[in-house]
């Protein structure tokens, strides 16, 4: 059975005044991630790749006018490309009103973190050997 289009991870952790949630979901073969808190919105928008050839990932990012979440998409979707050797979407879109310096690298650790959580859980899941070839 192929996870088509269905919710495959889910986690959520309380950073200063807000709640982060990232979201995973399988698409085919490839991913997409939701990376939202605070007043959820599209602040940015990455796609990562995997190139087979020289076994490196890349990504790009367009990120919306006035926004700053392009380090989280850019740096999430290579990760997820790097580590699951597929194509991924990461959106990213977290607001916190007067947001100071130390709580903006609270969040960016914490989705960090949530992000290592995600590829530990798919290395022990998603092993190549053992996925299903319906």
């Amino acid at each position: 059975m192929k996870d088509r289009g269905r919710n495959l991870f889910h986690i959520k952790r309380k950073v200063g005044k807000i709640e982060i949630a990232l979201d995973a979901k399988k698409i085919g073969e490839d991913y997409l991630f939701t990376l939202t808190g605070g007043e959820e919105h599209v602040g940015a928008v990455a796609l990562g790749l995997y190139d087979e050839k020289s076994q490196r990932a890349s990504s790009s990012v367009l990120t919306m006018p006035g926004h700053r979440e392009e380090y989280l998409a850019l740096q999430g979707a290579r990760q997820v490309s790097r580590a699951t050797k597929k194509t991924s979407v990461f959106v990213a879109g977290i607001h916190q009103d007067n947001v100071s310096p130390e709580e903006i690298r609270d969040i960016v650790s914490a989705a960090d973190e949530m992000l290592e959580s995600f590829i530990a859980f798919y290395k022990k899941r998603d092993k190549p050997a053992e996925r299903d070839k319906d």
